[in-house]
């Protein structure tokens, strides 16, 4: 696609037209009343537009459109569980809220469990929000760097800055009439975006059979494991095509967010009546679920058309449509010889397993539960400190692989994970079940205050959860690599087998992971049942713990980073690969042998050319 003036002129018009409502809106805020509620004096639109203004976000659309594309309808339940949440929030908490005489929800909660339950409830809010804002501003940095030459750190800032004005001038005001602009461009893009796509595909029945010729009858499909119909219906046609349990969480999980952040109640105590509250709040329920699914529906056609252009015989590989397929007997061949590939199933392996035996459920309970006597006040802060250092990191590894290569971004963070985890091992060993001092304590639900060997395990556990949360599937975009070197090196062209390999290996160690935590359990802890939040401390606990949370990972990332440092596929070699590649594509096109194309065009020839 290519960028013209138009779309340029279009782009630069919706961005001033949110913008200048912030600034308008201003004029409206007249004291720290009409700043943080509208004075009390918005109607139901506002309302609305408000609660739709921070929730219809890069989630609803970007993120729901990346996740149609891979999962088809049940992609829908982002934006399905926020409408019901709406729903929830005006029958069943609109009067309770606005007869509360707070402004927050944490003054709530203060007045309900007392002030520390305020204290913790504004860390925690602090960092839900937090995260929701790093979400939309990613999402709205995808966008800008697509579109212009802009890099990450530049978008961010630009998004953030559009984001600073509509809000931080008119505050509810802002929030809310920038809501309403917000919706009104989003129905009139859904509206034109389907009539376009029906339009042109001759309806519903139509579009369908044209997206299931695409998928079952093309590597597109193959290499995401669908090449029957039965199969398109299953993956793209279900509400729960990545598990009941799953989606279904997906969807409370928005409920329960809707329920619990202040933006939303902060909307409904901007109404200028309860009727006013309550009726904002339902068609923001009416209107959110279409939003969602039209754009899953649009963007995910255009995305396949748009691959579908390069799903072609004359795209594969070096032959083009003279490819030949690869015999079963020469698989063997394949995972034997290519080195790359080997040493990326055992980066892969590594950090699947350590993710998935350190963030079991049953090693976090005997973790928290028996070895710390605290699962409740302790589980929770823990993971959102878990997550919210992610963060950084995400931002950080991707700027390492943008410059240096995916290999090296790996390579980096998976040390800063083996570094700080060598500090939590260190920490656990120290423990001591019953002596406060040497035991984590968290005024959460219960705990205690805080003290010095809590903030050594957060730093410590914080910072390489950071690390290896953020590269834990690093590993999958990288088997792009390893298909492109097997095109180098032997001419053939097999992305769907390198992905079932590496496939195979990761699904095989996410079955053993729960396998192995029991069988661990039973060895040093001699049990024949997994823990409960009953089970009384032992030492073989404290050891099966250690053994899962610390040294199996830690063995994980050092077998990631031995695979790494022969793993010869850098950002350099592999911008030498695809010259290669090209070069050989191109005389295989001109009428030379393919046998003829590998043994005359290297690296050497293509670097002599340059």
């Amino acid at each position: 696609m290519t960028i013209g003036f138009l779309h340029i002129v279009g782009m630069v018009l919706t961005l001033a037209l949110i913008a200048g409502v912030g600034v308008w809106s201003g004029r409206r805020v007249q004291d720290a009343a009409d700043f943080t509620t509208g004075g009390g004096k918005a109607g139901p639109w506002l309302v609305c537009g408000a609660i739709m203004g921070s929730l219809v976000s890069g989630q609803a659309t970007v993120g729901t459109a990346q996740l149609a594309f891979t999962y088809g309808l049940s992609a829908w339940w982002f934006t399905l569980g926020a409408g019901l949440g709406c729903l929830v929030l005006a029958v069943g908490y609109v009067i309770p809220l606005r007869r509360s005489g707070s402004v927050t929800l944490l003054q709530v909660v203060s007045g309900e469990f007392g002030p520390t339950a305020g204290y913790v409830g504004s860390v925690l809010c602090s960092i839900g929000i937090f995260i929701s804002v790093i979400a939309q501003v990613l999402a709205a940095s995808a966008l800008i760097t697509t579109l212009f030459p802009v890099g990450v750190l530049g978008a961010a800032l630009i998004s953030a800055a559009i984001m600073t004005v509509y809000v931080v001038f008119g505050g509810a005001w802002g929030a809310g009439m920038g809501g309403v602009v917000k919706l009104v461009l989003l129905y009139a893009a859904c509206v034109i975006g389907c009539v376009l796509v029906l339009g042109g595909s001759g309806g519903p029945a139509a579009l369908l059979d044209a997206v299931r010729a695409l998928l079952t009858n093309a590597v597109l499909g193959e290499s995401s494991g669908v090449t029957s119909n039965a199969a398109f219906q299953a993956r793209y046609l279900s509400l729960t095509a990545r598990g009941a349990a799953k989606d279904l969480g997906s969807g409370v999980s928005l409920l329960l967010g809707v329920l619990a952040t202040q933006t939303y109640a902060q909307a409904i105590w901007s109404g200028k009546s309860d009727s006013a509250a309550r009726k904002g709040a339902l068609l923001s329920a009416l209107l959110i679920p279409p939003i969602g699914i039209a754009i899953s529906v649009f963007l995910t056609i255009l995305a396949i058309i748009g691959i579908a252009e390069k799903d072609n015989p004359k795209y594969y590989g070096i032959g083009g449509d003279k490819q030949e397929k690869v015999k079963m007997s020469e698989y063997v061949e394949i995972i034997r010889d290519n080195k790359p590939m080997q040493r990326l199933m055992v980066a892969g392996a590594g950090c699947k397993l350590a993710l998935a035996i350190a963030t079991n459920t049953t090693v976090l309970l005997a973790l928290y539960g028996i070895l710390m006597g605290n699962y409740n006040s302790l589980y929770l802060p823990m993971m959102v400190l878990g997550y919210v250092c992610a963060v950084p990191f995400f931002l950080l590894s991707m700027r390492t692989s943008q410059k240096l290569g995916q290999r090296a971004s790996l390579i980096r963070y998976v040390s800063v994970a083996l570094i700080c985890y060598v500090g939590v091992l260190a920490l656990l060993l120290f423990s001591q079940n019953g002596n406060p001092a040497r035991m984590l304590s968290f005024p959460f639900q219960g705990g205690g205050a805080i003290n010095l060997y809590t903030i050594l395990f957060i730093v410590c556990f914080g910072i390489g959860y950071g690390a290896y949360y953020a590269t834990a599937d690093m590993p999958i975009p990288m088997v792009a690599d390893c298909s492109d070197y097997e095109t180098y090196r032997s001419g053939k062209y097999i992305p769907g087998i390198m992905g079932t390999l590496f496939s195979l290996v990761d699904k095989l160690v996410s079955s053993l992971a729960q396998t192995l935590v029991a069988f661990i359990f039973l060895i040093f802890a001699g049990l024949s049942d997994l823990p409960t939040d009953s089970t009384p401390y032992s030492g073989g606990i404290k050891v099966a713990v250690i053994v899962m949370f610390c040294v199996i990972p830690m063995l994980a990332w050092a077998a990631t980073l031995i695979a790494m440092k022969g793993y010869a596929l850098t950002g350099e070699k592999m911008k030498t690969i695809q010259k290669v590649n090209a070069a050989r594509k191109e005389a295989v096109a001109n009428g030379m042998s393919l046998e003829r194309a590998m043994k005359e065009i290297t690296d050497d020839s293509v670097k002599k050319e340059a």
